[in-house]
């Protein structure tokens, strides 16, 4: 939930004024640390606290979760997250503003990070992570709250919470062991190390790595693929896999059967599936479906 690198703790404690930035297309216009823009049916949210290594305090959760749900969900199909500037994805939790919790007080900051990140786990729609240097902490736990994580070759990831007397709080210990096993889970939190991009990779911690210049585009790309499919299919996808992997496979199957069943007399499946039976020299017959999320 934090991070171990000297220069954010030097500014960690640094209450950031930034230049509010609005998009067009938020009708909230206070937002500080959050960037929000949409590129046709694919929303972009940047963590921008750029000069605190997009440390994550109690504002910065308040403002993510305030776009999160302001997001139009019928007209963006995927979101991509990502953070502010070329060293940064998200450094960690702000330590500053920790130091001096209580007890109780720990437990509810805990909690504020978990409810923001299982939102973002949970949202209907796939969230693509494009990490863009740091991840650590907080950082690399909210990297895996999203569907799919990609990364620029200078990233970094790890659970440095160890080696600062606390454990990983916004779902580290259970979100890791679930993507890279207990095993190798065990050993980046309890030694605190942080791994590179290459063995991220290795790993299964990430899905690919790009050069920092193409990592956004490499993200926007995917994420215009995902868009491009039936989109009441895609989030049918996420909720068959996210639910079918906390129970046994008998009740993921149904899980999966019902969710199947539920596609069926929308207009995305006539639209894909007449399509897909026209005959080739079919002049009505398209490349690519233009899906209707209906």
């Amino acid at each position: 939930m934090v991070c171990e690198v000297s220069d954010v703790r030097a500014v960690s404690e640094i209450y950031i004024q930034s230049v509010c930035r609005v998009n067009f297309y938020r009708k909230e216009t206070d937002m500080e640390f959050i960037v929000y823009e949409e590129e046709g049916a694919v929303g972009v949210i940047t963590i921008s606290r750029e000069k605190a290594l997009n440390a994550l305090n109690s504002q910065v959760l308040d403002e993510l979760d305030a776009t999160l749900d302001a997001v139009d969900t019928d007209k963006i199909r995927c979101l991509i997250l990502t953070g502010a500037g070329e060293k940064s994805f998200v450094a960690g939790a702000d330590i500053g503003e920790m130091s001096t919790l209580t007890k109780a007080e720990g437990e509810a900051f805990g909690k504020k990070g978990n409810d923001v990140f299982r939102k973002i786990e949970t949202f209907p729609i796939p969230v693509i992570a494009a990490v863009n240097g740091f991840a650590l902490g907080g950082g690399c736990e909210i990297s895996m709250s999203c569907d799919i994580r990609i990364c620029s070759e200078n990233a970094l990831f790890g659970q440095p919470e160890a080696g600062l007397g606390i454990t990983p709080g916004f779902g580290g210990t259970q979100r890791l062991a679930r993507l890279v096993g207990a095993g190798m889970a065990k050993q980046m939190i309890y030694t605190a190390r942080n791994i590179k991009a290459d063995e991220a990779l290795r790993i299964g911690l990430v899905n690919a790595v790009y050069p920092a210049e193409e990592l956004m585009a490499a993200a926007k790309k995917m994420a215009s693929g995902i868009a491009a499919q039936a989109p009441i299919a895609v989030r049918n996808c996420k909720k068959a896999i996210n639910e079918g992997l906390q129970v046994d496979m008998d009740q993921a199957i149904v899980i999966e059967e019902k969710l199947f069943g539920d596609c069926f007399e929308t207009e995305d499946q006539r639209a894909g599936m007449g399509n897909f039976l026209k005959k080739k020299d079919d002049p009505t017959k398209v490349k690519v479906v233009e899906f209707k999320n209906a």
